[in-house]
């Protein structure tokens, strides 16, 4: 089963540099979409009807900003929206999709760069996400969880981490929440199976940085530990455009 995660930064444009033609290329069983800045209502049948998936999508309350949207070939269980904490549920930034092996996460993380009460705003939205997804192991759920976590966790998940110590994306305090995630019983699926590959996700469009790979890894695949035999590979598609962003994708044994 593949599985595909792609902040598109907005799907509108990414319409337009080829998005409907890589879902029907790729062809991923399972597609979280973040960075949508739409609702349905302003996207066509060729973003809406792409032929053999359904949609769903979940826009913020301010428009044209955040959202989060996904495409599936099975029809889940169930599709909820929002954390159990109603503060971070009007920027459209969370999907869950309850199947029968794992239930899956599409989280677009608070990015917290513009000052210091939205740096605390997205720690808090760290915090609550794991509550959320902790109370579900503990129910004995798989839990797969797919985003752009808007965090750099090691040295080697950027170009230049000695000067970018000092800027939100590679604090101290969110590289030891990401430290304390996976201690807690989380897999960075990537970095586990490819703990020494340096490749990046998200590259500035300032300075030519995608040209000069000068980028940051900060769309992730996290597992909890009970799906480990659910996890066949990962990788990160820097050959697709279309974005700042590139796809990363998880393999699953199901």
């Amino acid at each position: 089963m593949q599985l595909y995660s792609w902040n598109v930064n907005g799907i509108r444009a990414a319409q337009k540099k080829g998005f409907v033609e890589w879902v029907l290329s790729a062809q991923p069983d399972i597609l979280g979409i973040q960075e949508v800045k739409a609702d349905d209502s302003q996207l066509d049948d060729g973003l809406k009807a792409i032929d053999g998936y359904h949609a769903f999508f979940h826009p913020a309350e301010r428009a044209g900003y955040s959202g989060t949207a996904v495409y599936y070939k099975q029809e889940p269980l169930s599709i909820t929206t929002g954390l159990s904490d109603d503060r971070f549920n009007h920027e459209g930034r969370t999907i869950i999709m309850e199947y029968p092996d794992f239930t899956f996460f599409n989280i677009y993380f608070p990015n917290g760069q513009k000052d210091e009460e939205r740096l605390q705003f997205k720690m808090d939205f760290y915090d609550c996400f794991q509550k959320d997804v902790d109370a579900l192991v503990a129910q004995g759920k798989k839990v797969i969880v797919c985003g752009d976590v808007n965090t750099a966790h090691c040295p080697m998940d950027l170009k230049n981490p000695k000067s970018n110590a000092k800027r939100s994306g590679f604090l101290p305090i969110e590289r030891q929440w990401v430290d304390q995630f996976l201690a807690d019983g989380y897999i960075d699926t990537f970095r586990e199976l490819y703990p020494d590959k340096v490749e990046y996700s998200w590259w500035s469009y300032r300075f030519n940085a995608r040209k000069n790979n000068a980028g940051w890894r900060i769309d992730y695949f996290f597992a909890s530990e009970n799906a480990r035999d659910l996890i066949a590979d990962a990788a990160i598609h820097t050959d697709v455009m279309g974005s700042d962003h590139c796809p990363v994708s998880l393999t699953l044994i199901i």
